[in-house]
């Protein structure tokens, strides 16, 4: 799909790329979100469009991004385990960019989403959460689609500079080829402070456990057959009422059915 006839070179925009996390093989790759918010960059603004990453300047991950036709990417080193918004603030601060662009969380680390509103409230800009496209930038003042569920828009206008975190509905990124990942300038700057996260620092990570089964719930499509559903005499479908016996027999029956049910195993 050919996508609108747009560039404001006179536009200063960051992209704020982390390293992905593939979510079967969980190799190292450029994240989704992030690489939308990549592409809506070079959309509006490719010659004035610079892409930050804080954090190891040694990820090879970042060369995908870097395939889609970048001639830089900008790296400000980080320790593991280290706060990236002070060191984001500060260089944002300096480049004094219109808009900054996210991914709405990351595919690794805390993945908290917290980075792009914490960035907003510390710069004093405003923050457009979801986007699925901006339409046009005109007098200072941004026409912004925002992405509903059910694929529903919303039309916004916002005034620069500001922050946006990009929806999986945004444009999808172009391919990343091998010769301009390998050309591209993987340009590292050492920031003068780094900060301990000190909460991550005492956390222990492990993979996740796969959540027991949930029981049969009735299906409503309606608040009218939701209210119905919830209102509704309970009818009896062969099930048994346990009373005045054992504590371990009534126990027991629980058991069993949370067995027949499937919810433990």
């Amino acid at each position: 799909m050919m996508q609108p006839e747009r560039n404001y070179p006179e536009l200063n925009i960051c992209a704020l790329i982390s390293t992905g996390k593939h979510p079967d093989s969980l190799r190292a790759r450029r994240a989704e979100q992030d690489a939308r918010a990549v592409e809506l960059a070079l959309l509006i603004s490719p010659d004035h469009s610079q892409v930050i990453h804080a954090g190891n300047p040694k990820e090879e991950s970042l060369r995908s991004y870097a395939g889609m036709g970048l001639d830089q990417i900008r790296i400000l080193v980080q320790q593991e385990k280290t706060d990236v918004v002070p060191v984001l603030r500060d260089y944002l601060r300096l480049e004094n960019p219109d808009i900054i662009l996210t991914g709405i969380r990351s595919e690794s680390g805390e993945s908290s989403g917290m980075v792009p509103y914490l960035l907003a409230e510390q710069l004093g800009c405003p923050i457009i959460s979801g986007i699925a496209d901006i339409v046009s930038v005109k007098d200072g003042v941004a026409e912004i689609l925002q992405a509903l569920p059910r694929g529903q828009r919303r039309a916004l206008k916002v005034k620069l500079p500001f922050v946006a975190t990009v929806d999986m509905a945004a444009p999808e990124p172009r391919q990343s080829a091998f010769g301009p990942a390998s050309r591209a300038q993987m340009e590292s700057l050492q920031p003068t402070v780094q900060t301990t996260d000190e909460v991550w620092e005492n956390w222990t990570e492990a993979p996740a456990r796969k959540r027991p089964k949930r029981l049969k719930v009735v299906k409503a499509k309606t608040a009218a057959d939701r209210f119905k559903a919830a209102t509704a005499k309970s009818q009896g479908t062969g099930g048994k009422v346990i009373r005045d016996q054992a504590p371990a027999d009534m126990a027991k029956a629980v058991f069993d059915l949370l067995l027949e049910e499937g919810v433990l195993r």
